[in-house]
């Protein structure tokens, strides 16, 4: 099992370990409901280290990167991000990504940890226009700072005004006297913040900094657990649940970062579903009876007919209710259609909602 440039920090806090995409990743230090609760009031922060670092240069760079991704990335500026996906040949999912644009014929594409090698090699297969292609996946440590206390908590750390960098925009600036951090306001929580990519070599000076410029708003360590509480209640997807190889974009609620006006793998095909319509829809859903939602929980009809299944559930901390994301037909996708969730051969009764669940 791989370990994190800070694994050795996680065990000394007492976080409970478990193995996660072949990293040794923490899921819980103080618990999962307080970890939560701790990001949507003040300021947390997450070891994302795991997660993969490809760097694409040259003048071919962007050339590739409209190839394989779904989003229309030649509308990128240096200095932004954009979310995106890369659509394989029969439909469905390689992976879902985020593109930085750090300077004129230069990209980071920032991807899953359990897909680095399958991304790896679907790019490299695509890659007839000779891009530089370059995979720092272990060379970087990823931090995720996350809360509305954030900016303030971490702006003793760096000259750069936190409060000016938007939404999905990100600065190349020091950070805890580390030169050349890459500061970018994104995350995964839908509680605001920013993700700090440094090299492994600066990573505990950087984590001890994080933790001791975010004492005075009650910064703590938070696992993987929690932030996959937090972005569920966001609908945020998360692959190898509620996208995968065999889902399409649309399908998932992401027409919006399926654009058509340029070429891209498959998208002639996924053009001619978006016209003429899919015929199963990832919905949010709440529960109505008592019970939690788990994935690969059937979910059936009224008749007792298997018409889906739950792709990821849990018992929202914020909102104390029981909640989850789920595949099922076009005609059963309307708000507050009635649907049931089967838990344990009883059928508990559940409404399909509007995202995010969580409205903050």
């Amino acid at each position: 099992m791989k370990e994190t440039a800070l694994t050795h920090k996680h065990i000394a806090l007492g976080a409970k370990m478990v193995p996660f995409a072949g990293y040794n990743m923490p899921v819980q230090y103080a618990g999962l409901r307080h970890e939560h609760e701790v990001v949507r009031k003040s300021v947390g922060v997450f070891d994302v280290s795991h997660m993969g670092e490809f760097f694409i240069k040259g003048e071919h760079a962007l050339d590739l990167i409209q190839k394989v991704c779904s989003n229309d990335a030649s509308k990128l500026v240096p200095g932004k991000a954009q979310y995106s996906c890369m659509p394989n040949a029969d439909g469905g999912i390689v992976d879902d990504l985020i593109i930085y644009m750090i300077q004129n014929n230069e990209y980071m594409l920032v991807v899953n940890a359990s897909n680095i090698e399958k991304d790896w090699n679907w790019i490299s297969k695509h890659n007839t226009m000779n891009a530089e292609m370059f995979n720092h996946s272990d060379d970087y440590c990823l931090l995720a700072i996350q809360g509305p206390k954030a900016a303030e908590a971490m702006q003793s750390l760096t000259s750069e005004d936190l409060t000016q960098i938007p939404f999905y925009s990100f600065k190349i600036a020091e950070f805890a006297g580390c030169k050349e951090v890459i500061i970018s306001a994104t995350g995964y929580t839908g509680s605001g913040g920013f993700e700090v990519y440094i090299k492994n070599a600066d990573a505990e000076k950087v984590w001890d900094a994080v933790l001791e410029a975010g004492g005075n708003w009650g910064i703590e360590p938070i696992g993987l657990g929690a932030r996959d509480t937090l972005r569920l209640e966001m609908g945020y997807c998360l692959y190898g649940n509620d996208i995968d190889d065999t889902t399409s974009p649309l399908e998932a609620g992401l027409g919006w970062i399926t654009k058509f006006t340029k070429d891209f793998i498959n998208s002639e095909a996924l053009k001619k579903q978006k016209e003429e319509g899919v015929t199963r829809k990832l919905i949010a859903f709440e529960l109505l009876d008592k019970g939690i939602p788990r994935q690969d929980y059937p979910i059936v009809n009224e008749k007792n007919e298997v018409i889906g299944k739950v792709t990821s559930g849990t018992m929202s901390p914020s909102l104390n209710k029981a909640i989850g994301l789920g595949y099922v037909p076009v005609e059963k996708s309307a708000l507050e259609t009635e649907i049931f969730v089967q838990i344990r051969s009883k059928n508990l009764k559940a409404k399909v909602v509007k995202l995010p669940f969580y409205k903050g």
